[in-house]
């Protein structure tokens, strides 16, 4: 059956336009007519069956296609399927075209009367573009810059056509186009090692000792962040507890470390050196243990020597302080106080025979009774002129007379104090006396003189300087005869120098002990002091201070004295030298004091 288009057929067109017919899918009609009326679908109840039977019995089924604007079946013509042909051919639709035909020139070489236009030009062809001004203008500024090269002649072609380079050259760190690649890689972390491993070998378990030292140290001194442990099995491992903290460190590390990659300068190590003057160009100094004072049975926190050099005063836990005779380490005098001795200190005036000895909450004043009667007799009757004075206010110290006992043995006066008396000190030219002991009200004072140094001026009693020392806390300190260079030693093994006219930090931070540092000492005439350790050293140092203030202290490390035992993990407590002699004396927890000369 063939359709045959007729005039009523034409008319009943979808005039909805070029639009998606998809849109009608889901409406029983699939456009509008000329007359504004639905162009209902027509019912199509075939199914995959009556299609396969269609296909089989009709014989147009194969030109038959449905037209998706109106929905209805048409059958293709012969000339229609002709021309469906020639088009999937690539032919002309058109049967009667000639493609061969010879073509017609519009133009030609031969002078026409008339011209094919006779428009008059526009006045654009009179005057210069500006749209092409621009264009030029950035043609030229491209070849002035370089970003246009000319165009290259033939033997240059030829001889870049011939050269050869390497494609991955820049991948080779060691070649030229490598150093140049500014890409700087994470840090790796370190692979695991026996310790880490939940059975460890036995050399690897850390005892009870070591463990008690990796307790104490700070976790940024500890090789190992954790104690290796051993179980029997791995089921028996538990979680790590520093998992996030190590995880948040190391996110840490690659964000906010600044990675950048410098070019290695060659330099020779020799010249990182200091050019410092050889030891044996600064003596002298105490470099050989002469003599080793013997006689208290605790340890000795404490020693001074005599103005003159002859006699030498300590004390100790004992509940003693001794006197002894530095030429012949005898005991001369044996004083029992009662209690651990905190400080002792000899009065630096050599006028006045005058020890002061820091007892608990007491400071006692005691006359030695050793050398010139003249002195003795002297500074007897500067003790005994002392009176109470007769307003009575509020003092922080009492002023006592020592009466019985004390008195036979030599004590005079005696200070009581509010609190425990940790330190005395004398004046250079002995007039005044200095003790420290903790603050009565609260603990402030001392927890800020843990990491700093104040300086006061006694005339004005205010403060003028704070020195910050960049340590946890300050064990001892000791001031430069001169007066314009301070040392400081610390509990983290550090000993710091501070120059008063430069800065109030440190000039220079040695750290030649392995443990805490007890004392600190310069001698009062030769530019040599020195450091005392609980690792049972003694390190004296040589110290220039010039006159020049454009001139920096020459510091040189010259000798590590050793000789004291270790006595429950305590070694050197104090150090001191010899008013007139390159000597050197410390005592420690080995009950003994020995002479460095």
């Amino acid at each position: 059956m063939r359709l045959v288009w007729s005039c009523d057929l034409q008319d009943i067109r979808n005039t909805v336009g070029n639009i998606p017919m998809e849109w009608y899918k889901d409406f029983p009609h699939i456009g509008y007519d000329l007359d504004g009326k639905k162009i209902l679908k027509p019912i199509r109840n075939k199914d995959e069956l009556d299609d396969f039977l269609d296909k089989m019995e009709n014989p147009d089924y194969w030109r038959t296609v449905q037209d998706k604007q109106t929905g209805s079946d048409i059958v293709l013509t012969d000339d229609q399927v002709d021309l469906i042909r020639r088009l999937q051919r690539g032919q002309f639709g058109d049967v009667n075209f000639n493609q061969y035909q010879p073509t017609v020139e519009f133009f030609s070489g031969d002078v026409m009367i008339h011209p094919v236009t006779n428009r008059p030009e526009d006045k654009r062809s009179f005057i210069p573009s500006l749209i092409e001004k621009a264009k030029v203008s950035k043609l030229v500024h491209a070849i002035k810059m370089g970003w246009i090269q000319p165009r290259r002649s033939r033997e240059e072609r030829a001889e870049l056509a011939g050269r050869f380079y390497d494609l991955w050259a820049s991948e080779d760190p060691n070649a030229i186009l490598g150093r140049h690649k500014m890409h700087v890689p994470a840090p790796k972390l370190r692979l695991p090692g026996h310790e880490e491993s939940y059975n460890p070998p036995p050399e690897y378990l850390l005892n009870e000792e070591e463990r008690l030292a990796w307790e104490q140290q700070d976790p940024e001194d500890r090789k190992l962040s954790f104690l290796p442990r051993k179980f029997s099995c791995l089921r028996s491992v538990p979680s790590y507890s520093r998992f996030i903290h190590e995880r948040f460190e190391r996110c840490l590390d690659l964000y906010l470390c600044p990675r950048q990659r410098k070019m290695r300068v060659n330099v020779n190590p020799e010249d990182l050196i200091p050019k410092l003057p050889k030891p044996k160009d600064l003596q002298p100094f105490p470099t050989t243990q002469s003599l080793v004072y013997r006689g208290h049975s605790g340890l000795i926190r404490s020693i001074s020597v005599s103005p003159t050099g002859q006699w030498l005063l300590s004390g100790s836990d004992d509940g003693t302080v001794r006197f002894w005779e530095v030429c012949s380490s005898r005991c001369l005098k044996t004083v029992q106080v009662g209690e651990a001795v905190r400080s002792v200190a000899w009065n630096p005036n050599p006028a006045v025979c005058l020890v002061a000895i820091a007892v608990g909450c007491d400071v006692l004043l005691l006359c030695p009774s050793l050398g010139d009667r003249l002195l003795i007799a002297s500074t007897e009757q500067l003790l005994s002129s002392y009176q109470p004075p007769e307003e009575k206010g509020e003092e922080l110290v009492t002023w006592t007379t020592a009466e019985g006992e004390e008195h036979s043995q030599g004590v005079r006066l005696k200070l009581k104090h509010p609190k425990a008396v940790q330190q005395v000190v004398w004046h250079p030219k002995g007039d005044y006396l200095s003790s420290v002991m903790p603050q009565p009200s609260s603990n402030l004072q001392v927890l800020i003189h843990q990491r700093s140094v104040r300086v006061y001026n006694l005339i004005k009693q205010e403060m003028t300087k704070k020195l910050q020392a960049n340590s946890k806390w300050i064990s001892s300190m000791a001031v430069h005869p001169a007066g314009d260079n301070v040392i400081c030693g610390s509990y983290d093994c550090r000993l710091a120098w501070f120059d008063l006219d430069l800065s109030t930090k440190p000039y220079k931070m040695l750290r030649h002990h392995k443990k805490a540092v007890r004392g600190v000492a310069y001698h009062p005439g030769y530019p040599l002091f020195a450091s005392a350790s609980d690792d049972g050293t003694v390190i004296v140092c040589h110290g220039t201070v010039y006159n020049d203030l454009l001139q920096n202290p020459l510091i040189v490390p010259v000798k590590v004295l050793r000789g004291h035992t270790l006595t429950h993990d305590l070694g050197v407590l104090d150090v001191t030298f010899h008013p007139t002699q390159p000597w050197l004396f410390s005592c420690g927890a080995d009950a003994t004091i020995r002479l460095f000369t």
